[in-house]
């Protein structure tokens, strides 16, 4: 058995051996077993409210966080890594998640300024790689996150289109494919645009400001009011210049599935498994931790094959909106008179 009081171990002593290893660990990479690397770690620490921590220390008891949250392992497993009572590691992963979702909005949160806005416009009219993008202030989409679902007669709404239960991650990203806006929770059966509905970001309508707007894909309805959303065109038949369009749309708007992959590849041994406890804290705890990297310059390349693509917007037909078709139309025809963006040309 592994219990250190049962057996006489001086906990001090424990506590001191364990720290030892993983500073001679942290002398190397961290990431093969954190999935952080030291800069994204350091700054994860000094965002942590450490006043709060007792026993184990702020550094050991984030290390038993990320070790759990990059392994997918049990807490069992996690006990005998770290040399501490499984009941232990339960109670600092669900506080360390706390502490961590705490800081949200610190970490992820819409563009303060008007100069951030206009780096972040100027970013999506360099990946579209066309000028008619520079009032892009966003990419949205949603992410579909397994879980095991609840008992009970609702246990079904779960059940995604993919036959496997979920909830849903509707988040807005901007250039780099650092998350600006999330929200997490509805089953995994309810449609994008549902969904859109609900949010805050559609209910507040605080963002993006006048004159811009947010790239969707096809799953979501193309609106100017309340929430400005361009999709690409649907018909393959709507000819050259909208073809020309939805190319360039699709250059810009992709970055969203690049950070849903990023986030899922860094911690996949979460994501590949039915997430059990506190699934709304973990995959908010994982975006956080997803923007703290990317800051940090700690990039991941994604893995994961990105989700089809809903063609046509049939979850939300009474959607009380102004349609953005005409505004789409005018950004086409913007496509079709302007000149692309050189391929060399710097928009950060």
């Amino acid at each position: 058995m592994y219990l250190p009081a049962k057996i006489g171990v001086d906990h001090s002593l424990l506590m001191h051996n364990i720290g030892r290893t993983l500073k001679r660990r942290c002398c190397t990479d961290t990431r093969p077993d954190f999935r952080l690397s030291k800069t994204s770690f350091t700054v994860l620490l000094n965002l942590l409210d450490q006043d709060r921590r007792h026993g184990w220390g702020a550094v050991i008891e984030t290390l038993v966080f990320l070790f759990w949250l990059a392994s997918g392992a049990s807490y069992r497993v996690v006990s005998r890594v770290f040399g501490m009572p499984r009941s232990t590691v339960h109670c600092i992963v669900h506080r360390v998640t706390e502490e961590v979702v705490a800081i949200r909005h610190q970490v992820i949160h819409l563009p303060k300024t008007p100069e951030d806005l206009e780096v972040v416009s100027r970013g999506f009219a360099g990946l579209a790689r066309h000028r008619a993008f520079l009032r892009a202030a966003g990419a949205i989409d949603g992410c579909h996150i397994r879980i095991k679902p609840p008992g009970g007669p609702d246990g079904h709404c779960y059940r995604n289109r993919k036959l496997f239960p979920s909830i849903i991650l509707q988040a807005v990203c901007d250039h780099r494919g650092s998350f600006i806006d999330t929200y997490v929770g509805w089953p995994g059966s309810v449609h994008d645009s549902r969904v859109l509905r609900y949010s805050p970001l559609y209910r507040q309508t605080v963002y993006p400001p006048p004159g811009h707007f947010i790239l969707a894909d096809g799953g979501y309805p193309c609106l100017q009011h309340p929430l400005p959303l361009i999709t690409p065109y649907k018909r393959v038949n709507e000819g050259v210049a909208a073809q020309r369009f939805n190319s360039h749309h699709s250059r810009a708007r992709s970055i969203i599935e690049r950070a849903f992959g990023m986030m899922k590849t860094r911690f996949r041994a979460i994501f590949l498994q039915a997430l059990e406890v506190h699934h709304t804290f973990v995959v908010t705890a994982c975006a956080i931790l997803h923007n703290i990297c990317l800051c940090a310059g700690d990039t991941m390349a994604p893995e994961d094959e990105p989700e089809e693509d809903v063609g046509d917007d049939d979850g939300e037909p009474a959607l009380e909106a102004t349609s953005g078709a005409l505004w789409r139309d005018q950004l086409c025809a913007e496509v079709s008179a302007l000149e692309e963006v050189p391929p060399d040309h710097d928009y950060w």
